[in-house]
């Protein structure tokens, strides 16, 4: 049986096919932003998986055990605040005692179209803020954190700057307008990528259904000759 960090890697495979194939901006926006989430959660699997350590043997274990420093669990974030200026688009998280921890231990990384952060050791706990499928482009570059007192302040960089965002991400929107289901993070990640490319297949026209019908015969043919998926 497959783990979840392989059926993720196949996930992404896939994504990446129907990218080479589709021409239209709105369906590459929608790819783009399914292809950043699967690459956050492969990311954020593989750290797990390395900071795993092989038990010791019996001959191996010391004769007095020492109780071992625990460095506590993750916690979610899912209350946080934003607004925009001309130039950035700006997140606010509430955390007591940020200001406290290692520089180092306050961790953002950036895509175009998202950014998780990761806050290690504070009081106990770690921290983790996941955000995918951003509205709008973000300059990888030209974004930044800020860490004050008791707030973790996220800094986006407008790739287009003076324009407005309605909403933070672009699933928000989409449940706003009721145009297409929001992503549900409990749910399996080849559910989420299912639900992606029915809605692009249904409103498509007839060339991007071709595209579509085309682009997942070649993948089903590339699994069944048992090819690499990298």
């Amino acid at each position: 049986m497959a783990s979840a960090l392989e059926e993720l890697q196949k996930d992404l495979e896939e994504v990446k096919i129907f990218l080479e194939k589709s021409t239209r901006k709105r369906v590459r926006d929608a790819l783009t932003g399914e292809k950043s989430k699967i690459e956050t959660e492969i990311r954020n699997k593989m750290q797990q998986k390395s900071q795993k350590k092989p038990e010791l043997l019996d001959n191996e274990k010391p004769a007095a055990m020492v109780a071992p420093i625990t460095t506590g669990y993750t916690v979610k974030i899912s209350n946080y605040g934003w607004d925009q200026s001309d130039k950035f688009v700006k997140i606010y998280i509430t955390l007591t005692g940020v200001q406290q921890v290692p520089t180092e231990n306050v961790q953002v990384h950036f895509t175009e179209r998202s950014f998780d952060l990761l806050v290690k050791n504070l009081n106990g706990k770690n921290y983790s803020m996941i955000v995918s499928y951003l509205l709008k482009p973000i300059s990888v570059e030209g974004s930044s954190k800020k860490v004050k007192t008791d707030t973790v302040i996220i800094l986006c960089k407008k790739k287009v700057e003076n324009t407005r965002w309605d909403y933070l991400t672009q699933v928000e929107k989409d449940c706003k307008e009721k145009e297409k289901p929001a992503y549900d993070a409990e749910t399996d990640p080849s559910e989420g990528l299912m639900n992606v490319l029915k809605k692009i297949y249904e409103d498509g026209d007839d060339d991007m259904k071709r595209t579509i019908n085309k682009a997942w015969v070649e993948s089903r043919e590339k699994q069944v000759k048992g090819e690499p998926e990298f």
